[in-house]
């Protein structure tokens, strides 16, 4: 029996004989939803062919964004022009072994090492301060690249205090209507980029707790050796896409806003993460012995793992450098 492709080829080739005009096809139509694949192997996310938006179609590249790093440093973000100062150099101290667990140079292995996800127990201590200081310390690396990834998708800040415009990101990626590169923003410092939250979605926790997040994940992890990948996340205790994040993550980084967080808070939020191999506590805004008025040391312990204190306030909850809450 013949196929259907030979039977209109053949029918084509009557109509011609006929004189009737067949336009020439100029190009496939596809869904709106579906972005043609840059290649022709099958997309490392999924193999079904809607999932294929995640592979960047030819001729799409990045947006540049240009950060106004004299404004970033006067808010106290750490940018690769600032003068050595109290803040960067303990932003130095806390990157250091959360890079060598993601280069594999840790105690021990850790799947998803280069994942960091920097969280709270509740809003308002600092975590998208220490989301984007962590980012920028990183990016001055000479060996690493690093991609700050704004999962915050109930309540995004980091566009914001970037003083970026909002725009496609993560959630339009996980749903199919646009592509990795389209959403990703590089920036004026080099080895430095934005990926959005996107716009609200009111199955958010679902689309982060999708198959389609877990390969989205594991591309951002295996993709390039040398990159980091920092998420500010939402909050453990008030919302549920936290803990889905954190099921994925290699590093967990837990702000805690000395003078303010219950030690029954965090001790809660902890609990929501056990699973996660390393964990790391900051305590941000806590006053110190020093002329400088900043606080530097360990701060709660839990035998989670390490405690760093700094005093720099942030737009999550503004305050005067080295005073509580």
């Amino acid at each position: 029996m013949s196929s259907l492709i030979e039977q209109a080829a053949r029918r084509l080739e009557q109509l011609k004989a006929a004189g009737v005009s067949i336009p020439e096809v100029v190009d496939s139509v596809l869904p709106p939803h579906v972005v043609p694949a840059r290649e022709t192997t099958p997309s490392r996310f999924d193999s079904r062919p809607e999932r294929q938006a995640y592979a960047t179609p030819p001729g799409v590249t990045s947006r540049t964004v240009s950060l106004d790093v004299e404004a970033l440093a006067e808010r106290g973000i750490v940018t690769p022009s600032s003068r050595r100062s109290h803040i960067a150099d303990q932003f130095r101290v806390l990157k250091r072994p959360l890079i060598a667990n993601a280069m594999g140079k840790g105690a021990s292995t850790i799947k998803h090492a280069n994942l960091i996800m920097v969280t709270s127990a509740l809003s308002g201590e600092g975590k998208s301060f220490t989301s984007i200081n962590l980012a920028m310390s990183i990016a001055a690396e000479l060996d690493h690249t690093v991609m700050l990834v704004d999962a915050d998708v109930a309540r995004p800040s980091v566009l914001k205090m970037l003083g970026l415009e909002p725009g496609p990101g993560l959630l339009e990626i996980l749903e199919g209507r646009t592509d990795i590169a389209s959403a990703l923003l590089r920036t004026n410092i080099d080895k430095l980029t934005i990926l959005p939250s996107g716009t609200p979605h009111p199955k958010a926790t679902e689309l982060l707790a999708s198959d389609a997040m877990a390969a989205l994940l594991d591309d951002f992890a295996t993709r390039y050796p040398d990159r980091i990948v920092i998420f500010d996340s939402p909050p453990l205790l008030l919302t549920t896409e936290s803990r889905v994040l954190a099921s994925h993550m290699g590093q967990i980084v837990v702000v805690v806003n000395a003078g303010k967080t219950l030690q029954s808070d965090v001790q809660h939020a902890l609990q929501t993460i056990e699973a996660c191999p390393v964990k790391m506590m900051v305590l941000n805004k806590a006053r110190h012995v020093g002329a400088d008025g900043y606080s530097y040391g360990y701060g709660y312990g839990y035998g989670y793992g390490y405690g760093y204190g700094y005093g720099s306030p942030s737009k999550d909850d503004p305050a005067e450098p080295g005073k509580s809450s």
